[in-house]
C-alpha cells in the first residue's frame, strides 16, 4: 500500500477485539463518526463507471496528514469544532440578507394569496 490511508478488513473483529482497548465501546459506527470528526474520510472506489461493492469486508478511511513516515504531521489532525467565533460576520450577513428576502416574498406571497381570497369571494 501507499501508505496514505489504513485499512480494516473485518468490522466485527475491529469492533470486538481493537476497540474496547482504546476507547469505551466496541461501536464501529461510533468508531466512523470520531475519524469524520477528526477529518478522516471513506475512500470510495470508484471502477468502470460504477460504484463497485467489495466482495470481502474491507473499509479503507484518509486523511490528508495521515502518511506513513511523516508522524510530524500527526499534529495537523484535530477535532473539527464549529463555534461561535468561526463563524465570519460576512457569513451571517449573508444569512440576514438571505432572510430578509425570504420574509419579503413570504409578503409578498400573503398579498397575493388576499387579493386571490378577496376575488373569489366577490365571484361567489
Amino acid at each position: 500500500q501507499s501508505g496514505s490511508s489504513f485499512h480494516v478488513f473485518d468490522q466485527g473483529q475491529f469492533a470486538k477485539e481493537v476497540l474496547p482497548k482504546y476507547f469505551k465501546h466496541n461501536n464501529m459506527a461510533s468508531f466512523v463518526r470520531q475519524l469524520n470528526m477528526y477529518g478522516f474520510r471513506k475512500v470510495v472506489h470508484i471502477e468502470q463507471g460504477g460504484l463497485v461493492k467489495p466482495e470481502k469486508d474491507d473499509t479503507e478511511f484518509q486523511h490528508p496528514y495521515f502518511i506513513r513516515g511523516q508522524e510530524h504531521l500527526l499534529e495537523n489532525i484535530k477535532r473539527k469544532v464549529t463555534s461561535v467565533s468561526s463563524i465570519k460576520s460576512e457569513d451571517v450577513k449573508v444569512r440576514q440578507d438571505n432572510v430578509t428576502k425570504l420574509l419579503s416574498d413570504i409578503q409578498v406571497m400573503k398579498g397575493k394569496q388576499e387579493s386571490m381570497d378577496s376575488k373569489l369571494v366577490a365571484m361567489k
